[in-house]
């Protein structure tokens, strides 16, 4: 499905107030990150820094901070591959995005 692009603008709108955020790593996705960046342990948490809208092919992406400012590899992945905490404030609109 193709995200409206004013939703899109307004849910990415509201994430990036509460930056950074917290977030739970899929173990598929550590699998993922930890082959891509093999210097960098990828824990089981990180926190949102930065959100992005990646159109049509990519939709709303987190960039995580993983290994701190000194990190070469830049980790974006995919929104609906993170966990968040369900006492978050936005925690509806995020597991709405994502089961859509």
């Amino acid at each position: 499905m193709i995200d409206d692009p004013e939703k899109t603008a307004l849910f990415i709108s509201r994430l990036k107030e509460l930056l950074p955020i917290n977030a739970g790593i899929a173990k598929d996705l550590q699998r993922s990150l930890a082959a891509k960046s093999p210097e960098i342990p990828i824990p089981a948490k990180c926190q949102v820094v930065d959100v992005l809208n990646l159109g049509d092919e990519g939709g709303v992406a987190c960039c995580l901070d993983i290994g701190g400012s000194g990190t070469a590899a830049v980790h974006i992945v995919s929104i609906t591959h993170l966990l968040f905490d369900r006492h978050s404030p936005l925690f509806r609109d995020i597991d709405t995005y994502q089961r859509r």
